[in-house]
């Protein structure tokens, strides 16, 4: 069954620049387009989509007050942030509202449909500008309130980097089963349900 997604962004030409390359797969159906989200909480409920594309920086509400009202009511559904910058406070916010992860509108050609399928595994896509500030704050801010075990911590710091179970399973050498008994464990430490929930929770509380 293909991935629904729906769209929001005020440039015309890249709405629609998005909207085609997403058809060029059957892997994707765009459910709707839209040049702003004033109307965010109806067209969600009436769209049930599986991933929200969305501009930070939009006339009327901007994407952080949109992902907000998505948080709300829905945890579940991914919202990919796409924003010209990736050095600027907006992206650290959208990822503490509840942001999937976020992708820079430079890279929506070659990079937009790995992002979904990382999002859709369970990863939250980063770039490694921001990645590497997060790794950053998990050095200088060490957890210890949820008692995590030291590769517990090191697993939270990848899903923090926007590595995916798959990813994560390479990067230590432990087998893909592994991965989901040791990142469960951590959302019931964090009391989540997600990839989203761990990281904006872990950057709420300084955990990294």
């Amino acid at each position: 069954m293909p991935v629904s997604v729906l769209i929001y962004e005020d440039n015309d030409a890249l709405r629609r620049g998005v909207a085609e390359l997403l058809s060029l797969s059957d892997e994707f159906v765009v459910s709707g387009s839209f040049p702003n989200c004033l109307n965010i909480a109806s067209e969600l409920a009436d769209y049930k989509p599986d991933v929200v594309l969305m501009d930070i920086d939009m006339p009327g509400m901007t994407g952080i007050e949109a992902l907000k009202v998505i948080r709300a009511s829905d945890k579940k559904t991914a919202v990919i942030m796409m924003t010209v910058f990736d050095d600027n406070d907006n992206v650290l916010q959208a990822i503490r509202a509840g942001a999937s992860g976020y992708l820079l509108k430079k890279n929506v050609s070659d990079k937009l449909v790995p992002a979904i399928h990382e999002v859709m595994d369970g990863g939250a896509p980063l770039s490694p500008a921001v990645a590497k500030k997060i790794v950053h704050s998990i050095h200088s801010n060490p957890s210890t309130d949820y008692q995590f075990t030291d590769r517990e911590k090191e697993i939270l710091g990848l899903l923090c980097k926007g590595l995916s179970y798959k990813m994560i399973a390479t990067e230590t050498g432990l087998a893909f089963e592994t991965i989901r008994s040791y990142i469960k464990k951590i959302y019931e430490k964090l009391q989540v349900h997600s990839a989203t929930e761990a990281v904006s929770k872990a950057m709420n509380e300084r955990l990294i």
